[in-house]
């Protein structure tokens, strides 16, 4: 018996069943020699591949929708989240949205293979350490095809495999999504196997991939909370979470009105149902404008608004309806819909211990006039982003010229915060010398 087949029977993949074992064991033995040529390859074969990709998705559009219609339709007759359907659902500008991400990622600088650092040791010896492939990377996510492409694509660019396990809710969409990429790569000399799928073996077949330590050098869960927990509860291969994201908005007391009520509804509104929309809105009690304006403008926007006593002094009477007292639930809860907790404070020391007590380390936001503030704010809060007078939808690796992302972690072990091409990367130490022995 092979070690990677050792190490999947030693697994305690406990009731998965023996076939689908195989079958992920073949998947990840299939990956790690598929990678062998892509970890090598010249950035311009890479790019090209990225290219192809790009345009094949665009040219399959019609292609996409229709099995995207069929997974959303089912997700509705199963009741999903309109949160969880935002998530699922493409459309033309989507899917040229995901195009344009594969084409930036052709534009950025390859990271395989550059010198973190170098020098001569006085012994003679030349060190260098150079980045290079993770190797084998396995996802685990929900309802996200947009992360199928994402994933697959920064995983070309950094020269490793990818296995991708999209869950049931998007396995049609997910399903046209790999062919299509697959047969990309197959189309410019690589390894059709460098991308592949394992929606077909269910959830056995994620448990059996969380299992797989020895050949998968990397799991990478991207969800909510449950999700992630289950992953690193259960898995044997090393994992990088990518957190929920309970993620804050603090209105200081010197905020300038119409920039809070603008960054309020942009990181609120622009789109509910993603990690860095904020849940939790603080407002200085010295703010009092602010906070009216910020909350008649939430309010009109459909927001419905958990408030605590000072906020809900500010609701306009119109509001009222739409608003109920806030409790410790509010302020632990990542509500990816039309709902924000609301909380006045008296101080920018009161706002942060609110932070650091219920946040789950991804964005931090901060509206301010006031230097020393924004800058004890960023000093003092521990999350993997802080941002000033700015809305937290900007925690994304495409706008943050990245290209995609893996996911956004909020560990501090190899990677934090969004997870572009560098962090698909580890790094290696090479000597070279004339001779040298160590006396």
């Amino acid at each position: 018996m092979s070690t990677t087949a050792e190490n999947t029977a030693a697994s305690g993949a406990t009731g998965v069943a023996p076939e689908v074992r195989d079958a992920i064991l073949n998947v990840s033995e299939r990956a790690r020699k598929a990678r062998g040529e892509l970890a090598t390859a010249r950035r311009s074969r890479k790019d090209e591949t990225l290219l192809g990709m790009a345009g094949a998705l665009v040219a399959n559009a019609p292609a996409i929708l229709t099995a995207n219609r069929r997974d959303v339709e089912d997700g509705r007759a199963k009741g999903t989240s309109e949160a969880m359907l935002d998530r699922l659902g493409l459309d033309e500008k989507r899917i040229g949205a995901l195009a344009a991400a594969l084409e930036e990622l052709a534009a950025l600088p390859d990271p395989v293979g550059n010198v973190v650092r170098g020098r001569d040791l006085p012994n003679g010896l030349h060190m260098t350490q150079l980045r290079v492939p993770l190797g084998v990377v396995g996802a685990i996510y929900e309802a996200r095809p947009n992360v199928t492409v994402d994933i697959a694509g920064l995983a070309l660019k950094s020269g490793n495999a990818v296995i991708l396990r999209g869950g049931s809710a998007a396995r049609h969409t997910n399903t046209v999504l790999i062919q299509i990429l697959r047969e990309q790569a197959l189309a410019h000399g690589f390894d059709a196997d460098i991308v592949q799928g394992i929606d077909e073996l269910g959830r056995d077949g994620a448990t059996a991939l969380m299992s797989e330590r020895g050949s998968v050098d990397v799991l990478v869960p991207r969800g909510g909370r449950e999700l992630i927990q289950s992953v690193v509860d259960h898995a044997r291969v090393p994992v990088i979470e990518t957190g929920e994201g309970n993620v804050h908005l603090y209105i200081d007391a010197s905020a300038p009105v119409e920039m809070a009520v603008d960054i309020a509804l942009n990181a609120k509104t622009q789109r509910v149902s993603v990690c860095n929309s904020a849940e939790t809105l603080l407002i200085h009690a010295g703010a009092e404008e602010a906070g009216r304006e910020v909350l008649r403008a939430l309010s009109r926007a459909g927001v419905f608004l958990h408030v605590d006593e000072g906020a809900r002094a500010w609701l306009p009477a119109a509001a009222e309806g739409s608003a109920q007292d806030a409790t410790d639930e509010d302020w632990a809860t990542e509500y990816l819909a039309l709902e924000m907790a609301v909380k006045t404070v008296n101080s920018l020391d009161e706002a942060m211990d609110h932070i650091r007590r219920w946040s789950t380390g991804h964005t931090e936001a901060i509206v301010t006039n006031d230097l020393a503030h924004a800058d004890r704010f960023v000093a003092e809060i521990d999350s993997a982003a802080v941002i000033v007078n700015a809305s937290t939808r900007f925690t994304d690796g495409g706008q943050l010229g990245l290209g995609a992302e893996v996911g956004i972690s909020t560990q501090k072990m190899h990677a934090r915060g969004p997870m572009g091409l560098e962090e698909l990367t580890t790094t290696k130490w090479v000597l070279r010398g004339q001779g040298q022995i160590r006396p």
